[in-house]
């Protein structure tokens, strides 16, 4: 597979979980992949899995909650590798908990990575496509292109964003994850329409649960109402980071190069 050679590739959240599958099956793929997260010691275990497998890889310490911290990233990225062509914000937190007692300051940091997160990193990188000069006229038309230079392989800057199942349907205990997952495939389908015309692509993925230690770390309320919990499951059970990054993948590539403002469900039926 060859879908990402020559192409940059940023992924938040890449130490662990679905970031750090994503990552390793782009760079397999041939992309170069800038890897952001605040876990030093787990980036350091992502960039160790690609450059043993031959794969080309940058890892860079960010929050990207904090705007400088995300365009230092983009710098940094950009001086390695070249501008990312392809971004793929997974970095994420979240926890269950009975709304009442929730504390604004839990409800304000889940917003803060799960949503204005995405935003930055999303504002960060469409500043820059819409500076590029490749890309000021004529980007629609793939055709003509082509037709000009039969050898070129045109594609679009593209952006996925990993949503969830609690941002489509309703989820007990989860008020402020629901929240910003759901605001997430709302800032999707804004941008994708908003960057129509530069022919820019702008899509999510929604998972549902997946084995990884962000799902490991949300513990139930003690009271908690199996009956209500049962929403969230399938007979399925869970799915492994493996297959969002395969999802991811394909989103990414110019294989899905007709598909903007879509909101893929991964979940073995929830939504269904």
């Amino acid at each position: 597979m060859d879908r990402f050679v020559g192409v940059v590739v940023l992924v938040t959240g890449a130490a662990s979980g679905i970031g750090r599958a994503t990552a390793s099956r782009l760079a397999g793929e041939g992309a170069q992949v800038a890897c952001l997260d605040l876990d030093e010691s787990g980036l350091a275990g992502t960039a160790a899995e690609i450059n043993d497998a031959g794969g080309q890889v940058v890892a860079i310490t960010c929050d990207v909650s904090v705007p400088d911290q995300v365009s230092a990233a983009f710098e940094t990225a950009t001086a390695t590798f070249g501008v990312p062509w392809v971004v793929c914000n997974i970095a994420g937190i979240g926890g269950f908990a009975h709304s009442e007692a929730a504390s604004i300051a839990e409800w304000n940091r889940v917003l803060e990575v799960n949503l204005s997160g995405p935003f930055l990193v999303c504002r960060t990188a469409l500043a820059l496509w819409c500076a590029d000069e490749r890309l000021a006229k004529g980007y629609l038309n793939r055709r003509a292109r082509r037709e000009a230079d039969p050898t070129s392989r045109v594609r679009r800057p593209t952006i996925v964003n990993v949503a969830s199942t609690a941002g489509l349907v309703g989820q007990p205990y989860s008020a402020a994850y629901a929240a910003s997952k759901g605001g997430l495939v709302m800032l999707t389908k804004a941008l994708a329409v908003e960057y129509l015309e530069w022919g820019f692509r702008v899509n999510a993925i929604a998972p549902g649960g997946v084995e990884t230690p962000l799902i490991s770390s949300f513990a139930l309320p003690d009271d908690a109402s199996m009956g209500l919990c049962g929403r969230m499951m399938s007979p399925f059970g869970f799915t492994d980071p493996a297959a969002v990054a395969a999802a991811i993948a394909y989103v990414a590539s110019d294989e899905a190069d007709y598909m903007t403002g879509s909101v893929v469900s991964l979940d073995a039926g929830v939504t269904a």
